[in-house]
């Protein structure tokens, strides 16, 4: 992955984990938190939807929409996880 890629993958998990922070209440981290959730859910979304061979709109919007799926199901389980352990 270039630079530019890696920059551009960033850009969308950031902007994933704040739309994942709005969708989610309840189990958000605050806004740091919740954009960090989304680079890495970014990774992990596009990871399951490869893995399970479903393809989502080309370009910059299908890759937010796959990444915030991404961040939302990281936001719900770290979230179940966190109230399991109080």
């Amino acid at each position: 992955m270039t630079l530019e890629g890696l920059l551009i993958v960033l850009l969308i998990g950031a902007i994933a984990g704040w739309i994942a922070g709005v969708l989610v209440k309840g189990f958000g981290f605050g806004l740091l938190a919740n954009i960090v959730i989304g680079i890495i859910g970014a990774f992990v979304g596009g990871y399951i939807f490869s893995a399970l061979g479903i393809s989502v709109a080309s370009g910059i919007l299908g890759s937010i929409i796959v990444a915030t799926i991404g961040a939302v199901v990281l936001l719900l389980i770290i979230g179940v996880i966190r109230k399991a352990t109080k």
